[in-house]
């Protein structure tokens, strides 16, 4: 699995401990310095069967800068991957990608259902 997220992050260091609590494997990725590209969004969106908007960190100072709230819901799919590809701190972190699962953001919950 790849753990992508930003280390300054506090959710991303929540999730990097329960991961390594838990024992489980990982390949760590910095979102600021190996931003995803347009390619791997696809890719990860369609493996998770997640609608794009749920990739965008709503709450970064990028997406309320650019006001994308009312943005968003009038563009179309190719011009949300775009989006996202422009800046990693464009995207909701942590992503951990396995070859069967996309997971967006940390819900411990989620997690170990997923992982537990």
């Amino acid at each position: 699995m790849v753990f992508i997220c930003y280390p300054r992050c506090t959710t991303c260091q929540k999730a990097r401990k329960w991961l390594d609590d838990h024992d489980i494997e990982y390949i760590f990725r910095d979102i600021k310095m190996d931003r995803p590209t347009r390619a791997e969004i696809a890719a990860w969106q369609k493996n998770g069967n997640l609608p794009l908007k749920r990739f965008f960190n709503t709450s970064g100072l990028l997406y309320r800068e650019q006001n994308l709230s009312k943005r968003i819901p009038g563009m179309s799919e190719d011009e949300l991957l775009d989006l996202l590809a422009t800046d990693g701190m464009m995207v909701k972190r942590p992503l951990l990608i396995g070859d069967d699962m996309v997971l967006v953001g940390f819900r411990e919950k989620e997690w170990e259902e997923r992982l537990g």
